[in-house]
């Protein structure tokens, strides 16, 4: 059973007609898409991120979804999200997709994020000021 309680940061989608296939239901790739916007967001709220591609310094090296029942056009789906483990050049967010009319959960997704210097071409390690700041948004991390 998957514990909301542990998800301090959540956002909205809505399903636009856009993101439907010929089943009438949400195709696969677009749930990525969901966890993606939620993402950006808590990299704005969490890290302080100013909209600056250039101070975002991330790769995701691994994205999974299990789809648990299908969303459809004009419903709203509240992401969840929340860091589950920091490393020291990566990180793990994980995700709990909600189906705002009966609140069943509709996918769970991870990502593993990694801290990247495009410039060197290689990874590095997380930032201080980002592990800081995750840590004091996430409790269940602190040591």
């Amino acid at each position: 059973m998957t514990d909301l309680s542990l998800f301090r940061f959540s956002y909205p989608v809505e399903v636009r007609y856009a993101d439907v296939d010929v089943l009438a239901h949400v195709n696969n790739a677009k749930y990525f898409t969901y966890m993606e916007t939620a993402r950006i967001h808590y990299f704005e709220e969490v890290l302080g991120w100013d909209r600056r591609w250039e101070t975002l310094g991330l790769i995701i090296a691994r994205a999974t979804c299990d789809y648990k029942l299908p969303l459809t056009y004009g419903d709203t789906a509240l992401v969840h999200l929340r860091t589950s483990r920091i490393g020291g050049k990566s990180f793990d967010f994980e995700y709990v997709l909600v189906r705002q009319r009966d609140q069943a959960i509709a996918a769970l997704g991870t990502t593993v994020q990694v801290a990247y210097d495009y410039a060197a071409g290689a990874s590095v390690p997380v930032p201080d000021e980002w592990r800081s700041r995750i840590i004091a948004f996430e409790p269940a991390l602190s040591p």
